[in-house]
This record gives C-alpha cells, structure tokens and sequence, in this order.
C-alpha cells in the first residue's frame, strides 16, 4: 500500500490505512456487504421500541477478544460509550452521539436510547469498533487528564484525555486478524485469529507494506515481491494485464464509493478555532469567485489525463452508490472559461497591471488571486490533476502556488482546525450512509476539525439535523438531496470524480481473490478470508 496508518487507536483513526486494519482487527456490531446491506456481525439481532427510541441488540455469546478474553455485552457498550465520550476523536463520535443512554442489562444484550428516533441506525453501528473493556478501562484511567494530577472523577465516562492517548500498540480485538507487529512507516504484520467465531481464514497471515513510489509498487508485484497492490497509476493498468499471472481488477466501490474532492478554506474570522491560524485566502470566501473556479474547472479532462477513464464525473459529496440518496437532478458547472471570466469580470476581479493575475477586490486584505494550493502526497494522481486544475484557472487569471505535503502533516500543520492552507486537494471513502460525509459541512464542526472548510450555513445545518431523525425513507432523500443542492449552489467544495477501485494480484501464489462489482476492496475481511495458497 502507498501508506501506513495513523494510528493502532481506532478513535484516533484519520487515513484510510487506518481504516483497513481497523476492519480486520476490530469486529462491530454491524457491518455492511458488497451489495451495501447491512447484514450481522457482533450483534445477531436488533430491534426497535415502537416509539423508535430504544434499540436492542443480541450480541453473540461466543466471540473472543485476541488475548482469549470473551467478547460480552458490556465491551459493546463500554465501545459506544467510549466514542460518544471522547468528542476529540475526530470521526468515531459523530455516530455515536445520538444514543443518550447505554446499557448492557446481561451478558448478551445492549440497549441504546435516543432522544429522537433514528433514520440511519444501522449506518451508525459499522464503525463501532468494539475494543476490550478490561484492557481500555484501566489504560485510559491511568492517563491524567493535562493540568490535572489525576482523572476527571466521573466514573460513568470514560476520560477523555486518556481515551485520546492511548495508543493501543498491542491492538487487542476480536476480528478474523490480530496484530503480531507493526514498524512506523514501513509495514504491518497481522495473524490470522484461528480461533475467529466467523470465516477463519485459510492464509497464516498477511504483510502490509508500505511502498510510497508508485511505480515501485508496481514493479514489487511484476518482480514477485508482494502478492497483491490496491493502489497504483491508471497507467500501468495495459503492462500489467499483459503480465502473465497477474490479475487486474477495475470496480466500482461498494457501500458508497470514493471521492476525489478540492476544498477551498472560508472559515469566517468569527469562527475562527481556538489555536486557529485562519490564514485563508479572503477572496475565498466570495462565493462569487469560488462559483467562477468551478466554472472553470474541467472535470472530464482530469478523468480523461489523470485517471485515464477509470473514475465517474463528480458532482456532490454523496457519490452514485449511495443510490436515490445522490442527488442526480442537480445540475453541475459546466466548464467554460469565458463564463468563468465574466464572472469575476462581475464581481470586480480586475488585472489592472496586466500580469495575467486578477487584483483583489479594495475591501479585501490581499493583493492578487494567487492561491496556496496543497494535495496529500500519498495520491498517485494528485501532482497531474493539481497541474490541470492550476493550467485551467490560470485562463481565469488565478494563479497557483502547488505543493505536496505528507497526509498527517497536511491535517495536524494545515487543515483542520488550523485552517493554514487556501486550497487543498484530497479524498474521501463515503459510508454506506450519507449523513458522516454530508457532516464535515455543519457549522459545529468547526471546531472538532471534522470541518474542512469552515463552511457555515444554518439551513444546511437545519436540515442535516432534520435528516438525521427523519424515518421516513423518501422525506429523508429530499431532505438530502436539497442538501447537495446547497453545497453545489455555495462551492465549498469542487468534486472532480468518483473513483472506481483499481487492484491486481498475483494468481500464482494465492487464489480466490473476490473479483466482485461492486467490491469492498483486496484488504476487506470478506476477500482476505477467502484467499487461500496457491496449488
């Protein structure tokens, strides 16, 4: 893989490396499948009140943890609660929030109350990872919360400066792999569990290792040196199928999808964070201007050049595979560079001295459009698609100043909540519900960092709140797709396209790999599980 996980603690969780090992290390209550049903995992059953307040559910009675310890009732709430406390954490307790109350009653029975009934239950439920009580407990007791010589005494929660600390190196959990080793920046090492309650896997094991350069990827599994790359250019895909004993999958991704996003910052100076920079470009926070660069911006190019046809057009932050939750009657920018300069034209945007660049308007702190622009250097395609997107607004008289910076230093010295940064280019993997992707945008992420932008808007935040307790499945959809309207309409973001899943293995060393469409991915449980040694 081009990466390594940021973290072994799955609250503290931000790449999607991390993601992957979370999912064969932890188990949840309930997972998802390639279709995007939501189908039984630590929980064999769940139920609601006929009020839609209290959901129960039956937790299997023979999982255990790693270190031979049984899995119980009491670790799944003792998890939920952990989330739900810790709001620090910067994805994990958006999904446990809503649940007020949580109780394990006996060994094998878990009841959440809501002060509203929930419209997307289930969807909360896939990133609970259940994490061992009898180890976390007294870990996170024993971190002192900073200034403090000991822990909040509140026994009901767990601290959350400890749950934040943790860093969880032995990775006790109860899913179908258990960590025997991992070296920062170069590799992680896990066992199959032999005594998993599910599919044990028929492989001893499996060796992520991280391989930053992208076409050393690909030479490692042309030369034999790995068995299967999830991540490599669009460009190798015809040598590689002319390999013998190599498999090339292109799919699209099941449960939602992937997204490749441009996000401007506009965070107002009145919602700037504590230890905020908020340097923003203040340009950026004309709407006027962010709807001219998405005027301008060529989409299809950078499907055609930088992907070479394997991703969709973007259009919102809920990809096609969510379903009748994209919102397919919005209408998109369609790029045209004139239009583009008339709109700035309008707005003001003047190039008084001829260099090409655009002045800023008198009433804003800055001298011309020249914008910051930062992308993950861990994205193979992003160097390509950052030049195309430059090339494209320099037609607009907006200049560019592109670097590439390493993903945690992006987020921790950049992005949120520092707010350093004009322009960034990125990704996200979408839920099998819209409602965590459609959240970075709520005002009261601001401050948590789960907000990109900075992006403001209380209608947007009142209908997020409306969609959220919404059961009824077709007023939900509108409710979401007016959603999508407005981001369209505001521009805090631009989304280029959909990605579609690209991965190739050796079918000389191992076999079975799921060539499913949609699929969850070579690293899901479901395909690891199923490979087994070559004959």
């Amino acid at each position: 893989m081009g990466g390594y996980p940021d973290s072994l603690n799955p609250g503290n969780g931000l790449l999607a490396e991390s993601y992957t090992m979370y999912e064969l290390v932890f188990d949840t209550p309930i997972a998802v499948d390639a279709t995007g049903a939501y189908v039984p995992e630590l929980a064999t059953d769940w139920t609601v009140s006929e009020d839609g307040l209290t959901w129960t559910l039956t937790i299997r009675d023979d999982a255990t943890f790693h270190d031979g310890t049984p899995v119980t009732a009491e670790d799944v709430a003792y998890s939920i609660q952990l989330y739900r406390d810790t709001p620090d954490f910067p994805y994990l307790p958006s999904y446990a929030t809503y649940f007020e109350d949580i109780q394990a009653p006996d060994e094998t029975t878990v009841t959440l109350t809501t002060a509203e009934p929930l419209g997307n239950f289930e969807a909360n439920m896939v990133f609970m990872y259940v994490v061992p009580k009898h180890i976390w407990e007294p870990a996170v007791a024993a971190v002192p919360c900073e200034g403090t010589a000991s822990p909040p005494p509140e026994e009901s929660a767990p601290p959350p400066c400890g749950a934040l600390a943790f860093e969880n190196e032995e990775m006790i959990g109860s899913g179908p792999f258990k960590l025997h080793e991992a070296s920062q920046g170069e590799y992680v090492i896990l066992d199959a569990n032999k005594d998993y309650w599910g599919t044990v896997p028929a492989i001893d094991g499996v060796v992520f290792q991280t391989i930053t350069n992208p076409d050393a990827r690909v030479t490692a599994l042309t030369t034999n040196n790995v068995d299967a790359i999830s991540e490599f250019p669009a460009t190798a895909v015809s040598a590689l199928r002319n390999e013998p004993n190599i498999t090339v999958n292109l799919a699209d991704i099941a449960a939602g999808g992937s997204l490749r996003d441009v996000f401007f910052n506009m965070v107002a100076d009145e919602d700037c964070p504590d230890g905020g920079v908020c340097s923003g470009h203040p340009a950026l926070k004309d709407v006027a201007v962010r709807q001219a660069l998405a005027t301008a911006f060529d989409k299809q190019q950078i499907v055609d050049v930088a992907t070479l046809g394997t991703a969709s057009l973007g259009l919102s932050l809920v990809p096609p595979g969510l379903g009748d939750f994209y919102a397919n009657e919005v209408a998109d920018y369609p790029f045209d560079v004139d239009a583009a300069n008339a709109m700035l034209d309008d707005a003001g945007y003047e190039d008084t001295d001829g260099d090409g660049i655009r002045e800023c308007l008198p009433s804003q702190d800055c001298d011309n459009l020249t914008f910051r622009f930062n992308y993950a250097d861990d994205i193979d395609t992003a160097p390509r698609e950052a030049e195309l997107i430059a090339a494209n607004w320099e037609q607009i008289g907006v200049a560019t100043e592109i670097q590439g910076i390493d993903p945690d230093t992006l987020t921790e010295n950049f992005c949120c909540p520092i707010f350093d940064y004009d322009v960034i280019l990125w990704g996200w993997g979408s839920d099998p519900d819209p409602a965590f992707l459609l959240g970075v945008a709520v005002c009261t992420e601001i401050d948590t960092g789960f907000s990109e932008t900075g992006y403001c808007n209380p209608d947007y935040d009142a209908l997020y709140d409306a969609q959220a307790v919404e059961t009824d499945h077709e007023a939900r959809v509108e409710m979401i797709h007016e959603m999508q309207q407005i981001l369209v309409d505001d521009v805090p973001y631009i989304i280029p396209y959909y990605a579609q899943s690209l991965s190739a293995w050796r079918t000389d060393t191992f076999t079975g790999w799921l060539q499913t469409n949609p699929t969850l991915g070579l690293e899901d449980p479901s395909n690891l599980s199923a490979i087994r040694p070559a004959e």
